[in-house]
């Protein structure tokens, strides 16, 4: 009789345990709204291909580790949901990220917002494809020339076809409410536009909020002021893809990018208060202050800037 009680027992146990979880969040966090750093390189990542600079082979070395492409999440535990800012490459192990890590609610993903239509913005989409997660409608948010661009142009096209994603439209300055605490608004900057136009996005939610801005020109090429805009906001996740000019071998006139050298500059005489706002971000493979740890990284963090760093989370 014992023995059929304890065979019951395990029965249950085993039924129940193999049922479908309907949603688990992971962790206990004083705060429902939040932003977590998925990604800090630049388009490329780190390493970059066939790179033997002294960069990228301190990765092969193992003295540094692998950095992924610049990418935030946003987390909605109140209403159950995920976001991702722009689909990188490196995209697979992001959203897993955000599944084992932050909350799986049983969706992929509850939508992405496109800043451009440069490789590791976009690309990321490709895995939401027949050949791959073979996705159902997954909401994409895009911009109308990003838009446009997706629905005309192949493979990306198929995706739209198929209906493995849904295209919604956005519109610069035009806020998107996507629960009852999070607010997004998509902010168009200069930038070399050559399939869409670029954006950055503020998000707000129920107490704090961001800016994430990876990729411009020059900041005095924006009809927005950077510095007010960071004073704004709470975080401000910022481009950092050079360090200073001279970093390349090539013309940097040509692919432009506010230095962090003129970042910091330009904020040198504002309060403490405003400087560690700034999150530097989208560092390119060349950048020292990709780096875990760097004496360059170090003077910049002594003037009260911050670096985003993977796995980080900001309250919102």
């Amino acid at each position: 009789m014992r023995s059929f009680q304890i065979l019951c027992l395990i029965t249950t146990f085993l039924f129940f345990n193999c049922k479908k979880k309907e949603v688990e969040t992971i962790g206990a966090r004083d705060f429902k709204q939040y932003i977590t750093v998925l990604g800090i390189a630049q388009d490329a990542g780190f390493p970059q291909i066939d790179c033997e600079k002294a960069c990228c082979m301190s990765f092969y070395e193992e003295k540094e580790s692998k950095k992924m492409v610049s990418c935030l999440g946003l987390v909605d535990l109140e209403a159950k949901k995920k976001w991702l800012f722009d689909a990188t490459p490196d995209m697979p192990e992001q959203i897993q990220i955000l599944k084992t890590k932050h909350l799986d609610n049983n969706n992929v993903i509850d939508g992405v917002f496109l800043t451009h239509a440069h490789i590791g913005h976009y690309t990321g989409l490709m895995h939401f494809g027949f050949e791959a997660l073979g996705g159902d409608d997954i909401p994409i948010y895009a911009m109308p020339r990003m838009k446009t661009f997706l629905e005309t142009n192949g493979p990306w096209s198929q995706l739209v076809s198929f209906n493995n994603i849904k295209l919604n439209g956005l519109q610069k300055d035009s806020t998107v409410n996507i629960s009852s605490s999070l607010k997004i608004t998509p902010l168009q900057v200069p930038h070399r536009d050559e399939f869409s136009e670029t954006v950055g996005y503020k998000v707000k939610g129920p107490h704090k909020s961001a800016l994430f801005i990876p990729d411009i020109d020059k900041w005095h090429l924006w009809e927005r002021d950077i510095i007010e805009e960071v004073k704004r906001v709470d975080y401000a996740f910022i481009d950092a893809s050079f360090f200073r000019d001279g970093e390349l071998k090539r013309d940097m006139s040509k692919i432009p990018h506010p230095f962090t050298t003129e970042t910091t500059t330009l904020f040198q005489n504002e309060s403490l208060e405003t400087k560690r706002k700034i999150y530097f971000i989208h560092f390119n493979h060349t950048n020292p202050t990709l780096k875990d740890t760097h004496p360059l990284k170090d003077s910049i963090q002594n003037l009260g800037f911050n670096f985003a760093k993977e796995g980080a989370e900001f309250e919102l």
